[in-house]
């Protein structure tokens, strides 16, 4: 199954992201969140985001969401230094698309599916006009 890691500059949105994603999936999809450094201030680690995705990590790839700015940047950081391993960022909304990676995940869906459904949150309207 594909795990899930979810990047903030906030340790507090990135675990409300990964609990908001684990309990649409019914708990099933492996997800791990990395948000903030290492002494709970704001920003993003490499490191954190480099054990996320070991805890998660299976031979089906980690697919990585990510708030912005440097969460991308270093997210991308820790995709070069594991080129050996399946991982693929996703360019989509941080708490609709965690939920819907965690669903397809649970699904079985693969690292590309996946990632196309995230993409196609961006366009899905909340209200009605």
């Amino acid at each position: 199954m594909v795990g899930i890691v979810i990047v903030s500059h906030s340790s507090k949105l990135a675990e409300g992201a990964a609990e908001l994603a684990r309990m649409m999936s019914a708990e099933d999809a492996p997800i791990a969140a990395a948000g903030g450094l290492e002494d709970g201030s704001m920003g993003t680690s490499f490191d954190k985001i480099c054990a996320a995705v070991d805890s998660v990590y299976s031979e089906d790839g980690v697919a990585i969401l990510m708030d912005m700015g440097s969460a991308v940047m270093t997210a991308e950081m820790v995709i070069e230094a594991m080129e050996d391993r399946h991982i693929v960022l996703l360019d989509g909304p941080l708490a609709e698309g965690a939920v819907v990676a965690a669903v397809e995940a649970k699904l079985g869906s693969s690292l590309e599916v996946i990632a196309r459904r995230v993409e196609e949150a961006r366009s899905v309207r909340k209200l009605k006009n």
